[in-house]
């Protein structure tokens, strides 16, 4: 039978075409229906038309509609793809410049930091409603395939709240492995590798070829100039840490205290153009584009001809759940055991397999300890920022930002306050959960120079203690 397949957010010009047209050259998709979603109607009438000539021009099967109303595309779907970006790029610009203003400095700003902790209150109320819909209207056992961002904190959000099957998709482990293969000079597909960790800090646990441990040779390549330039911070990590990451220069250097948090670090490590660590690369980018294609359709400059699908796992998970065929993928899913040394419940990525049974996650048992100790940095961030999302206290925005490395490593407490305040009152319109409610300012206490600190009892151990201490003071004198 044909498949009816949702796609939530289908104003997304570039990645919706790529996932409908890895879709569309999948022969076991055939004859899907694709029920294409969007509050934008003009975007979203511009995708239904090429989408349609893709069908028209590839002479293949299937159907296309548009509708803005989000429960009817749900109703009866097999499959809810979702790539949601609220706000568009006001909220993004908002994520991005308020904490420049501040000294925080972000390459991409939509998983850690200011910008992830601000996407993830855009997307964690929106995303639960979407898995609501799905309880009371897509077909029973309908999977929900995430891929907006911050993926982490969402999918973290996700696995609290609902029951409806859901994977948090992303491409780092296929993009790195193909910088793997060109490094050491062996095929992609001959790689034997499993990866665990989180969203955007997986680490190549197994990395082989035929058998040899290709772990020498990359450490190898990164003791040189010409490699390690290509990833500065990714090769620091690697060279420090003992084990290389699914995540490039550009992101990686958002989500650890080191690299970014002064002028001087900047410029020894972020120093390569746009995703190589280009303060607001992605933003600018996008804005760009955004710009350049405000009175045009972009798509009518793409090409309708399938000619091959992309690295997307989107169409290779429909593919094995319709055909029963399992297919092995990096996926985002709750922890329920898969990692021993991560919390259970927060949100890992880990070898998972699909097929015509459902998802099946796999068990990594621990990470190399420096490993796992580096993702508990980035996972307290994520348990704040869902408990903001979800519960409507604003007072945990602060405290997930608090916690965020590369913030707590340039602002003070007071400082990150204020720059919360500012963003959650400018982006105060995308975040209904926080309607009426207001981060607490916190007064100034102003120390006059002839103040004394109040002096206390202290406690009898502590009092033998400095007597102790006065003894030896008095007989080293």
């Amino acid at each position: 039978m044909p498949r009816k397949i949702a796609m939530i957010g289908a104003g997304s010009v570039v990645f919706c075409k790529t996932l409908m047209s890895d879709i569309m050259a999948t022969p076991a998709l055939a004859d899907s229906e694709f029920a294409l979603m969007s509050p934008t109607e003009s975007k979203l009438r511009n995708m239904e038309a090429f989408a349609c000539r893709m069908l028209k021009d590839n002479r293949l099967p299937g159907s296309v509609w548009a509708t803005t109303d989000r429960r009817e595309a749900i109703k009866d779907a097999d499959f809810v793809v979702v790539m949601i970006q609220v706000g568009g790029f006001h909220a993004y610009g908002v994520d991005y410049e308020i904490p420049m203003k501040y000294g925080i400095d972000q390459c991409i700003g939509d998983t850690l930091g200011p910008g992830g902790v601000f996407r993830g209150q855009r997307h964690i109320p929106v995303l639960v409603d979407i898995a609501k819909d799905m309880e009371a209207l897509a077909k029973p056992g309908a999977i929900m395939l995430q891929y907006a961002n911050p993926m982490a904190a969402n999918c973290l959000a996700l696995g609290r709240v609902s029951n409806v099957p859901f994977i948090g998709l992303c491409h780092g482990v296929q993009t790195t492995l193909d910088l793997i293969s060109g490094y050491c000079d062996v095929p992609k597909d001959e790689i034997t590798y499993v990866c665990g960790g989180i969203n955007h800090m997986d680490w190549f646990l197994r990395l082989e070829h035929k058998g040899r441990d290709l772990y020498p040779q990359l450490r190898e390549c990164f003791e040189k100039p010409e490699y390690y330039k290509n990833e500065k911070v990714r090769g620091e990590v690697f060279r420090q840490f003992g084990y290389f990451m699914t995540e490039s220069t550009g992101h990686l250097s958002e989500y650890v205290p080191w690299f970014r948090k002064s002028k001087s670090a900047l410029e020894r490590y972020c120093d390569e153009p746009a995703f190589g660590g280009e303060s607001g690369a992605y933003y600018k980018w996008g804005k760009a584009m955004a710009e350049k294609y405000a009175e045009i359709d972009p798509l009518q400059f793409e090409s309708t001809k399938i000619e091959s699908r992309s690295v997307e796992y989107c169409s290779y998970i429909l593919e094995a759940i319709t055909t029963g065929i399992p297919f092995r993928l990096m996926g985002n899913v709750r922890n329920d055991g898969y990692i021993s040394n991560l919390p259970k419940g927060c949100c890992v990525e880990v070898p998972t397999f699909a097929d015509d049974t459902g998802l099946h996650p796999t068990v990594i048992g621990d990470l190399p300890p420096q490993c796992a100790a580096a993702c508990m940095t980035n996972i307290n961030v994520q348990s704040l920022c869902a408990e903001a999302a979800l519960s409507g206290d604003p007072e945990h925005l602060v405290h997930a930002l608090a916690l965020d490395p590369l913030t707590g490593a340039v602002l003070t407490l007071r400082e990150i306050r204020e720059m919360t305040t500012e963003m959650l009152e400018e982006l105060r319109s995308y975040l209904p959960q926080f309607e009426g409610k207001s981060i607490r300012p916190t007064p100034t206490i102003s120390i006059p120079p002839d103040c004394k600190a109040v002096e206390v009892p202290l406690d009898p151990a502590l009092a033998i203690g400095k007597r102790f201490e006065t003894l030896i003071e008095q007989k080293t004198a």
